[in-house]
């Protein structure tokens, strides 16, 4: 009899708790519609006490609680001060660490380490050291999901200013920025990939509603990662110039010289600081060659022939590298790398491997900013009028605001030079004058083709 009792008892207690479970879910669910439509119109203050229920009893009813709980609570924390904001800070932090707890497929682990620290960098409740602790072990254990461009800068800004307090290694600086650099290459190229798609149907006016949306996005996107660029480098400054790079690779060379990684990273830094008339550029160069006879190490050998007063020679390597390189993208980079060295010399020869970096990706905007500055250095030798000279500005515009348009993340430095070179064209006066409106100039030159003339 007593056991009877007590199975019985057993199952009204479990009857209960269903019950009672049942209540409470139905519950969540009725706050759950409550706070969501609040927090769609942005009515946060009367989303927070529905919100905080489900948050505190049913946090694994929907990730939904998650998405507008962190909107929620950083209102809280914008319009609080004092104690209160701090409250609301550490209620965030939590709900981050929340977030991966009970929907790990959708808060991924790169994704929460960097809201907790932007969260506490914007507050001024962290230090260098915290930041590149916690960024390096998001950036090494979960790079597919590092992509927020402010937390790749603080990443690199934290590790210099480590460096600069002596408690980091100028390589591990070096090492660092080679890692962010190469990640912030891999998705602006995704980026310049969708624009390169879109690009063409924007100009045939045939794009849809979400292709404009996505090439938006793409293109801002862009710009972003072309601004933290620009950030790190200035943030390196002249950590990376010849005087640290030569004696610390010296140092290193014995021990690194079978590690191509090291060694390409060693030559490439070297390449991009002209650092190349030392002999250790040579050494690297041909550890470089006999560990990956690669299309990379022809163009440097090419560039050591080049140097030494063998053209023939150089081009022949460059042009060897470039039959190598079977990848679109390292073929584009070899051939602007190729331009770049003949601009100040054979415009024409620059020009050609410019057109062969931008023939092997078209989203080379670095490669329209190249042509665009060889057609903007010959001026006073295409033309035989002032305004025939000056015509050629025009045309050197035209390709700067290509390289902004196909490449969005160099915008900033396209649109500067592009409206430097239209200012240095004719004006509507000169135009007027010379009763050009609306005609055509050719250009005789080695630039050759043409360029018309705004109509008035």
């Amino acid at each position: 009899m007593k056991t009877k009792l007590y199975f019985a008892a057993i199952l009204f207690l479990g009857t209960l708790g269903v019950s009672n479970a049942q209540a409470q879910n139905q519950e969540c669910m009725t706050n759950l519609s409550i706070y969501v439509e609040h927090a769609k119109v942005k009515n946060y203050d009367a989303a927070y006490t529905p919100w905080k229920m489900v948050y505190e009893t049913c946090p694994e009813l929907n990730w939904a609680t998650f998405a507008y709980g962190e909107r929620i609570l950083k209102d809280k924390v914008k319009k609080s001060s004092g104690a209160d904001k701090d409250g609301y800070i550490t209620d965030l932090l939590a709900l981050y660490d929340g977030s991966s707890k009970y929907f790990p497929a959708r808060a991924k682990k790169a994704d929460v380490i960097i809201d907790k620290v932007l969260l506490k960098y914007d507050n001024k409740m962290t230090n260098d050291a915290e930041i590149y602790s916690s960024l390096n072990d998001a950036f090494t254990t979960d790079l597919a999901n590092f992509k927020n461009p402010k937390a790749l800068y603080l990443y690199f800004s934290s590790l210099v200013n480590l460096h600069k307090a002596g408690s980091k290694e100028l390589q591990e600086v070096f090492d660092v920025y080679d890692n962010v650099q190469e990640k912030i290459e891999a998705e602006n190229l995704k980026l310049t990939n969708v624009i390169t798609k879109l690009l063409p149907k924007e100009e045939e006016g045939t794009l849809t509603s979400k292709e404009k949306k996505q090439l938006s996005s793409a293109t801002t996107n862009s710009k972003s990662f072309g601004k933290i660029t620009g950030s790190i480098d200035s943030k390196l400054g002249a950590l990376a110039d010849c005087t640290n790079l030569i004696p610390l690779y010296n140092k290193s060379f014995e021990s690194k010289k079978n590690d191509i990684v090291w060694v390409k990273r060693a030559v490439g830094r070297m390449f991009s600081k002209e650092c190349t008339e030392d002999p250790l550029f040579v050494k690297l160069v041909e550890a470089q060659n006999n560990l990956d006879p690669s299309a990379d190490a022809y163009f440097y050998l090419g560039l050591l022939k080049q140097k030494s007063g063998d053209n023939k020679g150089a081009l022949a390597d460059f042009n060897k590298a470039l039959e190598l390189e079977t990848e679109a993208r390292k073929k584009s980079k070899i051939a602007y790398k190729v331009a770049t060295i003949y601009r100040r010399g054979s415009k024409s020869t620059a020009r050609n491997y410019a057109q062969k970096a931008i023939n092997a990706d078209g989203s080379n905007g670095r490669a329209y900013l190249l042509i665009a500055s060889l057609y903007a250095g010959s001026a006073n030798a295409c033309g035989t009028t002032p305004f025939e000279k000056r015509a050629i500005y025009w045309k050197a515009a035209e390709m700067a605001r290509k390289a902004g348009r196909v490449d969005p993340s160099i915008s900033g430095r396209a649109n500067k030079s592009a409206a430097s070179y239209a200012a240095k064209a004719p004006t509507k006066e000169m135009i007027f004058t010379a009763g050009m409106a609306g005609k055509t100039v050719t250009f005789k030159c080695w630039v050759g083709g043409s360029v018309k003339v705004p109509a008035l």
